[in-house]
Parts: structure tokens; C-alpha cells; sequence
């Protein structure tokens, strides 16, 4: 099924939606983690996003793999994972990445489509990681976040036959008819792809 209605931009979601999250990311993280579920990667905390912000499917059998996405949320962590469970955004990403310890939360199934890169034929086919930060605070791009980001990565590319390169591994902003920057000229690709190669 294609998606036809247009939606309100993902950054603008992000971007807007991270000063009223901010009461709802304090919150005890008890009631999203109810009815707790395996996740996709060792170690992720199960943080669910609204069942109204992603795709339920069976992946790889319904739509095959072939891309990794990399986000910049543009916003905090609590605050992707509050934007991601409330379910008017109408916007998710699989994973989101805490900058001070690499934390990492899985917020849809590998199996679902995410509702992230703005192009619903590379939602249907790619998993969607989400780092905490904005793309002009090269600061929020911590060692501890690329290491377990690629990790994360590179666990992804294992399971689903993905490449370990830049035509599989992509920003934001290479997603076509994208209009967003992230993850933006801070983030080392070089880096990140050694990591990755080396995970």
C-alpha cells in the first residue's frame, strides 16, 4: 500500500513537538515499557512508539532490506522517544541513540515499517536509527554513541544481508526527495564506517 496523503515534515514534528515533550519524557518509563517484548538487538530498552506512527509488517518476507538510515532527531532523547509514542506525530524511527552513554531504545520491531524517512518506498525497505542531537552541535556526537550505533548497524547489515557501505548505509538527507540535512555536515561517515566495518 502506498501512502498518498501528505504529512506534516518529520523535522517539523521533531523540532516542535521537543519543548511539549519534555513534561511526558520525566514521566516514569514504567507505562512504556508495559506488556515488555524481545527486542530486535541485545541490550536495546523496549520503548514502544504508537501503534498510529508505524506500519505493521513482515519483514524481510513482505518488503526485502536494503538500507540503513541515519537520523539526527534534532531534539533530545526523551524527547524522540515522547514524539515517537504520541500517536498524532504520525512519525517513528526503529531505534533512537542516547549521546552520554550510547544508550539505545528500540521503539517499532525490525519486522515493521517506521514511519522515518520521509519516502515510503525507503521506509518499506530500510531501518531507521535516530541519534539524539542537533546537526549544528557536533558536541551530541559522542565515541560511546558511534560506537554502539554501529554496532547497532552493523548487527542489522548481518541479519538482513544489508552491504557495510555508503550506498546501503545513508543519511537523511540522501533519501530521495528528501528536504532534511541530518545528519549533517558534523557527522563523520569515515569514522562511522571504519566502526561499523569493524563491528
Amino acid at each position: 500500500m502506498r501512502r498518498t496523503t501528505l504529512l506534516p515534515s518529520r523535522r517539523g514534528i521533531l523540532a516542535g513537538a521537543a519543548l511539549t515533550a519534555l513534561p511526558s519524557a520525566l514521566l516514569s518509563a514504567t507505562r512504556a515499557e508495559a506488556g515488555p517484548r524481545t527486542v530486535d538487538h541485545p541490550g536495546a530498552a523496549w520503548r514502544p512508539a504508537s501503534r498510529g506512527n508505524y506500519t505493521p509488517s513482515n519483514r524481510p518476507r513482505a518488503h526485502p532490506l536494503h538500507y540503513v538510515v541515519i537520523h539526527v532527531a534534532q531534539t533530545t532523547y526523551g524527547g524522540t522517544l515522547s514524539v515517537f509514542r504520541d500517536p498524532r506525530t504520525k512519525v517513528s524511527a526503529h531505534y533512537v541513540l542516547r549521546s552520554s552513554d550510547g544508550r539505545v531504545a528500540q521503539c517499532v520491531r525490525e519486522s515493521d515499517i517506521a514511519w522515518h524517512a520521509g519516502n515510503w518506498d525507503y521506509n518499506t525497505r530500510s531501518i531507521g536509527i535516530e541519534h539524539e542531537g542537533w546537526v549544528d552541535r557536533p558536541g551530541y556526537f559522542t565515541d560511546v554513541m558511534y560506537e554502539r550505533s554501529a554496532r547497532l548497524t552493523a548487527e542489522i547489515c548481518r541479519r538482513y544481508d544489508i552491504p557495510r557501505n555508503r550506498a546501503h548505509i545513508i543519511g537523511h538527507h540522501e533519501v530521495p526527495g528528501s528536504d532534511h540535512t541530518d545528519p549533517g555536515r558534523h557527522w563523520d561517515w569515515k569514522r562511522y564506517l571504519r566502526l561499523v566495518e569493524s563491528a
